[in-house]
């Protein structure tokens, strides 16, 4: 009977369990996992409501929302794409609703349906599931005594030892430390022969050198145009306490993942308030307002086009006097307020540390075999989930990366 073990009880462990047993019933499933229960990631993503996956069922746009593998991700995703995902949990009796902006979520919007689903497959299929299990080490059993040739010897941390065929090593990046998530996996990979990538923080929030940003927390946007040195995202964002956050931020930080950032070497940010319109037409506009309102001072005229609290930043960063009067603006004064209107300059000195959802970098893609999931290292080992070096936008892309290269992995190990 063939033996795989998997390690790591998450998003791409669990459904690499499921899927096992799917394509080879007489094959045995161990599963490892240290904390207390499955899943734990899983159970706060979305805040706790699971945004499963996308409605994007385009794969070649899907692919578009991955900074970092999308071309390794393409069989994958082909073989398990959303609309599949979603069928398959449809099918464990987990009912699902797709939102207005594509997201994906359980009717009930609670994680633990989506968890439950995968628990309940693995039962049925009689996967053996360890948790509050650590692993040690894993290692070939070439040279050992009583063990056959090829196969994976795989150490706990309580000195059991179990011999398999195939191991599966989905034990996530070093994103939300605090569910267990600590990059082990990458010394198991490592050890084993391979490489990794670069790492950093991806899907994080950002801190700029600007203090009259804390006047503005909890203020939104719809659409703005973000530029962050080379990189630039169209979309929604939030200003904090300390600086800028929200799904076009995070993306942004996604981008911008391996650059330096800090107090001594800033990044330059800039926003447009105002990306469908052009710098002349809003030029218009604004010479509009003031010919409208020319009694008005500049702070109370440019409350008709922004959020009250962000008029005064704005007058500041262009030097003028906040009771000027609209009617006696020069046209370098007026230029100077479209200027910032398109492109508020901000400087970016950090990330916020410890939130950042997901991990940019991993396993080198090289050394895996895209079709199978499986090293070309190391064969008999497979890899899947955010130990990879993939990652995705906010939206459903990195639990619908880790269901697809799950799944495969799973696949591949049982029919192996």
């Amino acid at each position: 009977m063939r033996k795989i073990a998997i390690i790591g009880g998450g998003a791409a462990g669990m459904m690499a369990a499921a899927k096992a047993i799917e394509t080879n019933s007489d094959c045995s499933v161990l599963l490892f996992e240290k904390n207390a229960y499955l899943g734990a990631k899983v159970l706060i993503s979305g805040g706790g409501r699971c945004n499963v996956t996308t409605g994007i069922h385009d794969v070649r746009e899907l692919l578009k929302n991955y900074p970092r593998g999308p071309k390794f991700l393409m069989s994958a995703m082909f073989r398990f794409p959303p609309e599949k995902v979603m069928a398959w949990f449809e099918e464990q009796g987990v009912r699902l609703k797709t939102e207005a902006d594509l997201r994906v979520f359980p009717i009930s919007d609670n994680g633990k349906d989506i968890v439950g689903a995968l628990e309940r497959a693995m039962r049925k299929g009689d996967v053996e599931i360890f948790c509050s299990t650590a692993v040690e080490e894993v290692a070939r059993a070439k040279g050992l005594a009583h063990t056959e040739e090829g196969k994976f010897i795989v150490t706990t941390k309580d000195g059991r030892t179990f011999e398999v065929d195939a191991v599966v090593l989905t034990t996530g990046g070093n994103a939300y430390r605090h569910t267990g998530s600590t990059g082990d996996g990458y010394a198991f990979a490592q050890a084993l022969g391979h490489t990794l990538t670069p790492l950093g923080p991806a899907l994080n929030s950002l801190i700029v050198a600007e203090k009259w940003v804390k006047e503005l927390a909890g203020v939104s946007f719809e659409k703005v145009r973000l530029t962050l040195a080379d990189h630039e995202r169209l979309g929604a964002f939030v200003f904090t306490h300390r600086g800028l956050s929200g799904p076009a931020v995070f993306a942004l930080s996604s981008l911008a993942a391996h650059e330096s950032i800090s107090p001594q070497s800033p990044l330059p940010l800039t926003i447009d308030f105002f990306p469908d319109e052009r710098f002349d037409s809003l030029d218009h506009r604004l010479v509009d307002l003031i010919q409208k309102n020319p009694h008005k001072s500049v702070l109370n005229l440019l409350d008709i086009l922004l959020p009250k609290s962000l008029c005064g930043p704005v007058v500041l960063c262009a030097q003028l006097d906040s009771k000027l009067k609209a009617g006696s603006l020069t046209k370098e004064q007026r230029l100077r307020i479209v200027t910032l209107l398109k492109g508020l300059p901000l400087s970016v000195v950090g990330r916020s540390g410890g939130e950042e959802f997901v991990t940019a970098g991993g396993i080198d893609l090289a050394e895996m075999n895209t079709n199978t999931m499986e090293s070309k290292i190391s064969p008999g080992l497979y890899c899947a989930g955010e130990l990879l070096d993939v990652d995705g936008f906010t939206g459903g892309f990195n639990l619908q990366a880790s269901w697809a290269t799950g799944a495969l992995a799973g696949e591949s190990a049982a029919g192996g």
